[in-house]
This record gives structure tokens, sequence and C-alpha cells, in this order.
């Protein structure tokens, strides 16, 4: 028996709740270790400089797993992965406020890594299959976000009652028990399936060189996943030191870091509405992309602090407003049947920017702030020229044409 539009409506929307919610815990999972790096020093009898090793488990976790788990992501159910993400942060949650030993909370911090990779890997794709376009990833970033932004003020009300600092990975640990619950009786829509001869024949229309073509676009899109992660994390790494070391007031300077997180905000609305009234992603990658490298020139070039406040603004809206997301996007289009697999790869490359940028940044920065803040103006070089190259590759590549079954409304009447 079919359901009805209205009640699969309701299920999609129960079902985009329970992932988006999953991420606000993933905001959570990013900053609690350093928002509680001086408690957990005193726990583990530890200096702050370890318990800040310990934080880099969670980069070598996502290394370790993004391509495992996304490539098996495209065999296995989505759900199966998205629960496999929840379960790792849950033990994480649990387990490192009880963690008496260094190690075992290494063990754990690797152990959230693997849960962000489960989590992209499940819920990617999941946005992916329930709408053309996948505009429902975009809104991922922003409710990140959420997620960073609520943290820190739980953890400041904590320490002025002088509660025990684990209260806050109790919350992150309830938050993802009462979302298993509500995500347990839904249905997540089934996988686009590619038939072989479909396949076949889209790849017999083109010559040799198209596929040359594909696998340099594929290139591109990995080399961009890089590109992408790192122009958005090396700005906020070193623009309030640039700005001091510019001559700005230091609250003009904290400002302008507040600015970029508001124009990242307006961004993933923004670019929410234009992939809803068909926007090219294609466009949209270069245009942004071009933008943001623009702004970053404009900060190395002027001192007025209204103009810096401005930039950083328009930085923010261009450069982490979800670009990233739609960048995937393209990529999960060029290989339909693929999609964990491509969420793997990009994410993968993603992960070695989060844990190259610091080393890189740390080597540029004995030649001054201004060296280490301007290397993100190459960045943003390299990012718009893998855009500009994936737009014109992309023109020229035939891709099989498909019914996805999950745009139809039985498409959530069955589990994986």
């Amino acid at each position: 028996m079919k359901k009805q539009p209205s009640q699969l409506k309701r299920q999609q929307f129960r079902l985009s709740f329970s992932l988006y919610l999953n991420y606000v815990v993933h905001g959570f999972g990013l900053l609690i270790l350093s928002q509680n790096m001086t408690a957990l020093g005193q726990a583990w009898n530890s200096p702050l400089k370890i318990v800040s090793f310990v934080i880099s488990g969670i980069g070598i976790g996502r290394l370790l797993a993004y391509l495992i788990t996304g490539y098996l992501s495209d065999r296995l159910s989505r759900k199966f992965f998205v629960y496999l993400g929840m379960a790792c942060y849950f033990a994480f949650a649990v387990g490192i406020p009880f963690s008496k030993n260094i190690y075992f909370a290494y063990f754990l911090a690797i152990l959230a890594g693997i849960a962000n990779s489960a989590l992209d890997a499940g819920t990617y794709t999941t946005f992916a299959e329930m709408s053309a376009g996948g505009r429902g990833n975009i809104l991922l970033k922003a409710v990140v976000s959420v997620g960073e932004f609520i943290l820190p003020l739980l953890v400041s009300a904590i320490n002025l009652n002088h509660a025990w600092f684990g209260i806050s990975f109790m919350t992150m640990a309830a938050l993802l028990a009462i979302n298993a619950c509500l995500l347990a009786p839904l249905k997540f829509p089934e996988p686009v399936k590619v038939q072989n001869s479909q396949l076949k024949l889209a790849l017999a229309k083109g010559s040799k060189k198209e596929q040359a073509k594909r696998m340099l676009v594929t290139v591109c899109f990995a080399f961009y996943g890089y590109a992408s992660m790192a122009l958005m994390i090396w700005f906020p790494q070193w623009i309030t030191l640039f700005g001091k070391a510019q001559g700005l007031s230091t609250a003009v300077s904290h400002l302008e870091l507040s600015l970029y997180s508001v124009g990242s905000i307006i961004g993933v609305i923004v670019l929410f509405s234009l992939l809803g009234r068909g926007v090219s992603d294609k466009k949209i990658l270069v245009g942004m992309n071009l933008g943001a490298t623009a702004m970053i020139a404009v900060l190395l070039t002027n001192q007025t602090p209204v103009v810096c406040e401005l930039a950083c603004l328009a930085f923010g809206f261009t450069a982490a407003s979800g670009v990233m997301q739609t960048g995937l996007n393209a990529f999960m289009h060029l290989y339909p049947a693929r999609k964990g697999l491509a969420t793997g790869v990009f994410y993968f490359f993603g992960a070695l920017a989060s844990f190259t940028v610091p080393i890189i940044t740390g080597i540029l920065s004995d030649a001054g702030v201004r060296a280490a803040f301007g290397g993100d103006l190459v960045v943003g070089l390299i990012a718009t020229c893998l855009t500009l190259a994936i737009s014109l590759l992309l023109k020229d590549i035939h891709l099989p044409e498909l019914t996805i079954s999950s745009h139809q409304p039985e498409s959530l009447a069955k589990d994986q």
C-alpha cells in the first residue's frame, strides 16, 4: 500500500530532523575536548600539551575511516552507518569523562573521528537521495554551527556553577540516545541503482578522450575537497592574529572572526535558496571561490577597519556557506551509484587538509603572521582554478540517465 504524499512529507521531515540533530551533536564533538582541556588535564594528571595530543586523535580517526565507510556505505545500508556514527560518538561521550588512561582517551578520540566519517557516509548520501541536487546537505553546515554555539555556553554554565565537567559529555550522550529512539522507526530512501547496461552505455558514448576527462575531473574533485577545507579552516585560524599584525585593535580583530561566522550563516541560507531555484552548482562553485579569493586579496592590501570587516563578512558568505558541500553534491552526481565512495574520497582529502594546514601555517609563520595568513590566498587561487576545470570538464562528460526512485513517493516505504 502506497503512502499518501502528506504522510511521506511528514516522514521525510522526521528523518531530516533526526539527521540534522546528529550534526548538532557533531558540533558538540568538534569542540568538547578543547572546551574541557583544563578539567581533562586534571583528570588525566597530564599537561595541556598531552590533552592537545589527544585531540589530534579525531583527525587520525577521520583519515583512517573515510575511504572505508564511504566504500561500504554503497554496499550496506545508509541507516547502518548513521547508527554506527551515533554509536561511536556515544561511546566517546560516555567514555572520556571516566577515562583515567591517556591511551584509552586517545582511542576514544580516534573513535570520534570514525563517528564523523560514518555519519558523513550515511547522511550526505541520504540527503542526496531524498531530493534532487542534495540541497539538504547545505544546511548541515549551519546545523553544526548551532552545536558549536550551544556547547561553549553549556560548558561556561557548568564552570560557573562548579559542577562536574562531565555533564557536557553526558548531554551529548543523552541527545544521541534520544535521537536513536526517534530514528529507529524511520525509513531511509533506497540508494540509486544504476544498471550495468546503463553505465556501459554512458561510458560507450564517450571516446577515450572523454573517459580521460572523467578521470581528470575526479582528480580535480578530490583536490577540491582538500582546497575547500583548507581555505575554510585557514582563515579563522589566522584572521585575528593577522588583524592585530595589521595594526587593528584587539576588539576589531576579534569582531572580524565574528563577522566571518555571521557571513557563513547568511551564506548557507542564500545558497540553499539558490539551489532550490535551480541555479547551476558549477556556477556557484566558481563564483563563490572567486569571491572568497578576492576577499583575501582585499584583506592583504587594505588596512581600513570597515573595509576589512566587510571583507571578513563576505569571505564567510562565500567560503564557509556550504560551498564545500555543493562541490560534494556535484561529485556525487558524477558517480550516482557510488555516492558513498565519492563522499569518502572527498572528505578524506578534506581530513588531510585539517591535519596538514596547521603544520603548513606553522612553517609559514616563521616568516611572519602576514606570510602565514597570505598562504590562504594561494589556496583560494588553487580552489578557483579547480572549480573552473571541473566546470569545463563536466560539459563533455555523459552521465547515465537515471530514474531516481527516492524522488518518488514510494521511496520511503521500504527500509534498506
